[in-house]
């Protein structure tokens, strides 16, 4: 072949995509990928379809998230309810380090993230990520108020709160990293009902929930979970309910899933369309399938467990709906789609016997307990370009772990006072699965009872639940066990205690636990 043959090929090749140059070949193969968090509110592992033989419930687009990746089976949040697990998620450290961060906040609570705080999306950002929050955010917000020199209160009886909302709030999700925020303030069955971009409420006239919506309806059955509401709260029946309280006019409670969704893919695609060639980071917390269950028409009837089970589907439905944007719009081989739960289910054992469904399976108790119901939580990570065979990892992972492999992922140091709970489990996803990447893990329950795992042992420093299976705490009784001992790996349903038998191992987990708790803000 002659030289000009040669050149006209070479020229062709690049022109057609069959070759890259050695600078396209290079960005190829340092690409950073995507990074996407779809991050469920009280979904158990066992409400994941493949994950559970005796499932209910059915994930079509989340069992193909574990048929492409990596399941990690032995995962938990660093505590058993919201607030303190997501400030885990987000920081990387355990969230009882921090005062605020340690205890659940309303809606017009005060943020808990400290102001100086490194989080993941921070992280990304140094990196050159365009990063957003989209959906729940529940980790309090600096509210304007009437009168500037008065914190925001919420009066529960009344409805009412102090807030101005036609003024931006003063700190939010857009002060920890994100360059762009569209959220809901805290969980859906708490005011006030209104979606923020950028800290600003999208609709600042707001009425009262029983403007909108009846608090009962002709058919309302009051069930276990009536308990947690007051007489002018909305109860429809269980499971669908939320407390009184403002509302923007336009705001409506059954559309927020829908919204969120919808702005998500929004984000995608005009990232997609602006940024081709920049990476993003989005945070998405879902609102559901935390009460109230309401899931869209599509949905209601569609499962054989009643709203519960609708409503799982239509959070599948969620996670379908952001890989088939990825897919169509060519992104979905280099994104790292994680996909996880902040705490496990709220599924007492009385919906266990009603609906043949265990939602925590495999493990006892639900969110809120020291049990690991309370904790354990559905992790798979997807990543078509790099994950070629999918596997299931056995060792204890963290949610605040996902900090320090965000951190080798973009080759960034950690701060020596950031991330200090957080261990990189990179490794893993590049297929070395032989290896634990923690000795150690504490849990936090809803009651502030704590508990530590290490060596094939549990010690919970405390008897009964620690959260919302009753008791939650019991007294000792004379010469009786003072705490747990569980040996969770031959136990993993906590049904056998060992306090007595094994005082040893009680008195040095009890060591640890308490050296880790005495650290404090370290």
């Amino acid at each position: 072949m002659n030289t000009n043959n040669t050149v006209f090929l070479f020229i062709l090749a690049l022109s057609l995509g069959w070759m890259r140059t050695p600078v396209e070949a290079q960005r190829k193969a340092t690409e950073k990928p995507n990074v996407i968090i779809i991050f469920a509110d009280d979904m158990g592992y066992g409400d994941v379809s493949c994950l559970n033989p005796e499932a209910r419930t059915y994930t079509p687009h989340i069992d193909n998230l574990v048929r492409k990746g990596i399941t990690f089976s032995n995962a938990h949040a660093s505590a058993s309810v919201c607030t303190p697990s997501r400030y885990g998620l987000l920081t990387g450290r355990y969230a009882w380090r921090s005062e605020s961060g340690a205890h659940v906040v309303s809606g017009f609570g005060e943020p808990v993230i400290e102001q100086d705080r490194e989080t993941i999306a921070s992280l990304f950002q140094k990196e050159g990520y365009t990063t957003a929050c989209i959906g729940k955010w529940h980790l309090g917000l600096d509210w304007q108020t009437k009168k500037s020199d008065e914190p925001a209160i919420y009066d529960a009886n009344t409805g009412l709160s102090n807030v101005d909302y036609t003024q931006k709030v003063t700190s939010g999700p857009n002060d920890y990293g994100f360059d762009y925020s569209f959220i809901h303030p805290a969980s859906l069955d708490m005011p006030p009902y209104m979606f923020l971009r950028n800290h600003q409420a999208i609709d600042p006239d707001v009425i009262l929930t029983s403007a909108l919506y009846p608090d009962r309806l002709d058919d309302t059955e009051y069930t276990w979970d009536k308990k947690h509401t007051g007489e002018h709260d909305v109860y429809w029946g269980k499971g669908v309910w939320w407390r009184r309280g403002e509302i923007s006019r336009t705001f409506r409670v059954e559309n927020c899933l829908t919204e969120i969704l919808e702005e998500s893919i929004s984000f995608i695609e005009k990232h997609s369309s602006d940024k081709p060639s920049v990476p993003f980071f989005m945070y998405m917390p879902l609102t559901g399938p935390h009460t109230p269950w309401m899931p869209t028409e599509q949905f209601k009837g569609k499962s054989s467990i009643a709203t519960y089970g609708d409503f799982i589907m239509n959070i599948d439905h969620v996670v379908g709906q952001v890989t088939e944007t990825l897919r169509r719009l060519g992104m979905d081989e280099n994104t790292m789609i994680i996909f996880s739960s902040d705490n496990g289910a709220y599924w007492p054992q009385t919906e266990i016997e009603l609906h043949n469904h265990d939602a925590n399976w495999g493990r006892r108790g639900q969110k809120g307990d020291a049990w690991d119901g309370g904790h354990r939580i559905p992790l798979i990570i997807s990543w078509p370009s790099h994950i070629k065979t999918p596997f299931v990892y056995d060792h204890m992972v963290s949610l605040t772990d996902l900090f320090a492999t965000f951190a080798d992922l973009t080759d960034q140091k950690l701060k020596d006072n950031s991330a200090e709970d957080s261990f990189s489990f990179l490794r893993v996803l590049n297929g070395n699965t032989s290896k634990a990447t923690r000795r150690s893990m504490v849990h936090q329950s809803s009651g502030g009872m704590y508990s530590i795992r290490m060596d094939g042992w549990k010690f919970i420093d405390g008897l009964g639940s620690g959260g919302f299976t009753a008791p939650s705490t019991t007294e000792p009784v004379s010469n009786g066990p003072t705490g747990q001992l569980y040996q969770i790996k031959s136990d993993s349903l906590e049904s056998e205690n060992l306090f007595l038998q094994h005082p040893d191992v009680v008195k040095r987990l009890q060591k640890e636990l308490n050296q880790e708790l005495e650290q404090g803000n370290r």
